[in-house]
């Protein structure tokens, strides 16, 4: 089973009060897992990072699906992180690391995972999540 996850992470100010969003969609579409959180002050890098490792643990709480068989195709408009994840990029911010080496570990549960870079017209649910969360948060 393949499953469709868009992260987002943003801040209001770098750093600055910040929130994550995430959406998981199966092979048809349908919507399994929708994230809209307020984290508190951060940066952005820090925030698009939590977005993507709450998605996973998201997805390997959802009591019906077997991690080990599940394939993931991640999109997110942080080019970073996506390179990053992909090894491309070394991870050369020590507040980085470790959240990195979480989301890293989770992945290994899945049968695959693949990281791609969208533009952000493509990323505009999960982008919605963040800032609902920040306007919620901040009583905007």
């Amino acid at each position: 089973m393949k499953l469709f996850i868009n992260t987002d992470g943003g801040s209001r100010g770098n750093p600055g009060p910040a929130g994550i969003g995430a959406i998981v969609k199966d092979e048809k579409g349908s919507i399994l897992l929708e994230i809209g959180e307020f984290i508190g002050e951060t940066t952005n890098n820090q925030a698009e990072y939590r977005a993507l490792l709450r998605a996973l643990k998201g997805v390997s709480e959802i009591a019906d699906l077997e991690t080990s068989s599940l394939d993931l195709e991640i999109r997110m408009d942080s080019e970073l992180i996506v390179r990053q994840m992909q090894g491309r990029y070394k991870i050369k911010d020590l507040g980085l690391k470790p959240v990195a080496e979480e989301v890293l570990k989770l992945c290994k549960n899945f049968r695959s995972v693949n990281f791609s870079h969208v533009p952000r017209e493509q990323n505009k649910e999960a982008d919605k999540l963040v800032n609902m969360a920040l306007d919620a948060a901040l009583k905007v």
